[in-house]
């Protein structure tokens, strides 16, 4: 199947709620296109140093996703166009991104990364560490950065129950802070190989993209 077609099939198959970030992560700016002129803009990579010439070379109505884990010394490098940065795992980080997002008056917004999955291997904070960013004095400073949710990837694994055990649980760490947060909107979970699960357990954001551009070179 064509990009445009395999787009089109995972649209057709998301509820309405659901958004999908086409992840061109390795993949090359004219395949990007084919998606592009599919009807899709919104898209997630993985790398500040893959992205940035992307965003350069491609059309500036897309919305921009970083969904890999970001150094602190990169951030100047994305600040003026990234839409939403989704792998937030410490403060500093997020006092990184006010700072540049504040030079430039603009409002990031921001997931925090949970880490989920049996693998140590995997980014991301504790439950515990969540709720220390979210209640620090701290972060009630930070004014160009908005947290409006929560990230995580599952263990990878063919085992169905682990993945949705691992979903589950993060699903309802963020019932729980959406009644304490009203900026809570988003739970990005689920990638190509488990993304019907994650919906099944409650994304409203999935991460997509060797089932639309194929496997990675």
């Amino acid at each position: 199947m064509s990009i445009a077609n395999n787009i089109k099939k995972i649209n057709s198959e998301l509820p309405a709620h659901v958004k999908l970030v086409a992840v061109t992560k390795t993949h090359p700016v004219e395949v990007i296109m084919n998606a592009y002129h599919a009807g899709h803009n919104v898209f997630g990579e993985n790398r500040v140093q893959e992205l940035t010439p992307k965003q350069q070379d491609l059309p500036k109505d897309i919305e921009w996703h970083l969904i890999g884990h970001l150094q602190t010394n990169k951030v100047k490098y994305i600040a003026g166009f990234v839409s939403m940065i989704h792998s937030i795992d410490r403060m500093k980080l997020l006092q990184e991104i006010n700072k540049y997002s504040e030079k430039l008056h603009r409002t990031i917004d921001c997931l925090l990364q949970i880490h989920i999955a049996q693998e140590e291997t995997k980014f991301g904070l504790s439950f515990e560490e969540a709720e220390e960013i979210l209640n620090s004095k701290e972060l009630t400073q930070l004014k160009n950065i908005r947290i409006t949710g929560l990230m995580g990837m599952a263990s990878l694994t063919d085992d169905e129950k682990q993945i949705r055990k691992e979903f589950k649980s993060l699903k309802m760490f963020f019932d729980s802070l959406v009644t304490r947060h009203s900026s809570f909107v988003i739970l990005s979970m689920g990638m190509s190989s488990d993304y019907k699960i994650a919906i099944e357990e409650g994304s409203n954001l999935i991460r997509v993209g060797s089932l639309i551009f194929g496997n990675r070179k």
